[in-house]
């Protein structure tokens, strides 16, 4: 019966949120479950398996079922962009001080762990048609991983794209060892003489491939969220595709929309 279930998910839920249950403690065993709530196996299992879908449990073969250590969360909001630009002209050591990745995670830079990779790729038909160039147009790729040190996974999984011969002018921008550029890309543009005008980001939502489900640490039926941003400068010009695979499991997006009054 769904009740049976759902009370058994309910109660190991309320222990997880307590501290009764702490994170890397291991469940009882399934036939003590069962015995506990007077019920049989199978519905033990699929109460427990609630929980593994919400991501406060999971599952070790061969060692049981653990509830799973939370992930820092990361809030991102619409806001972060004007934030970033406005550090774009600061003087470095304001840029070093911080980040777009502790202003969403409320974390320091000696909290994080950052990995760049760079090389040179043709532009597919859907890149080609965004920049406005010829399909094979040579493109700078940027990957990203950042990662709380604590945690063995990281917060998202980036794609950078940018016009090789538009960011060729400035030698250190084709050199990963660069990275963490203080200021982030738009001050990279910055020394470009490029200034942002409005950035577009658009979402979708599918399952995770498997190589992302290892990558982000994803408990089964978990979602990512696909962030495809769009930055234009003050000409109209798109300068920079950015493909970003958000886990649903520790990320929130706020969005505050201001309105105009009557």
């Amino acid at each position: 019966m769904a009740n049976q279930y759902e009370r058994i998910s309910t109660d190991l839920r309320q222990q997880i949120a307590s501290g009764e249950l702490a994170p890397g403690e291991k469940l009882p065993a399934e036939s003590q479950l069962a015995k506990h709530y007077d019920v049989s196996v199978p519905t033990v299992r699929q109460g427990v398996g609630v929980l593994q879908a919400e991501g406060l449990v999971e599952k070790q073969h061969g060692r049981g079922t653990f509830v799973r250590r939370q992930p820092k969360k990361v809030t991102r909001t619409n806001e972060r962009h004007q934030w970033e630009k406005d550090r774009a002209r600061q003087p470095e050591d304001v840029r070093k001080s911080t980040g777009a990745t502790e202003h969403d995670t409320g974390l320091t830079v000696d909290d994080l762990t950052f990995k760049a990779k760079y090389d040179t790729v043709p532009a597919s038909a859907d890149l080609a048609a965004e920049f406005g160039v010829p399909e094979g147009t040579d493109l700078l790729r940027r990957e990203y991983r950042t990662a709380y040190s604590q945690e063995r996974h990281p917060f998202n999984l980036v794609r950078s794209y940018l016009p090789l011969d538009l960011v060729s002018p400035n030698p250190d921008l084709l050199r990963e060892d660069c990275e963490p550029w203080p200021g982030g890309t738009q001050n990279q543009l910055h020394t470009l003489g490029i200034e942002l005008d409005r950035i577009v980001e658009t979402f979708r939502a599918r399952p995770p491939t498997p190589e992302e489900a290892e990558e982000l640490g994803l408990p089964v039926g978990v979602a990512v969220v696909l962030l495809r941003k769009t930055s234009y400068d003050t000409t109209d010009r798109v300068v920079e595709v950015s493909d970003v695979t958000l886990p649903g499991d520790r990320t929130e997006m706020v969005y505050t929309t201001k309105l105009e009054r009557w």
